[in-house]
């Protein structure tokens, strides 16, 4: 399973499948992210977290904590 975290700087990828629940799940489809849509990788902070997407036209910064829960294609 790829998820969003493993995903690289450039890449566009599909969202495939959201894990977590309740309050989590909620808070990340809240930002946009939701099951088939197109996010692409924009750019990484210097410590790998958190990093940067462009999701349904506008930024969006994500911690990788959250990303691991967010499955790609």
């Amino acid at each position: 399973m790829k998820t969003l975290k493993d995903a690289k700087i450039g890449e566009t990828v599909k969202i495939i499948k959201l894990y977590g629940e309740g309050a989590l799940k909620r808070r990340i489809m809240d930002m946009g992210i939701t099951k088939g849509i197109q996010v692409k990788i924009r750019k990484v902070a210097p410590f790998g977290d958190p990093i940067e997407l462009t999701v349904r036209g506008y930024e969006l910064s994500l911690r990788k904590a959250d990303a691991e829960n967010i499955e790609i294609e």
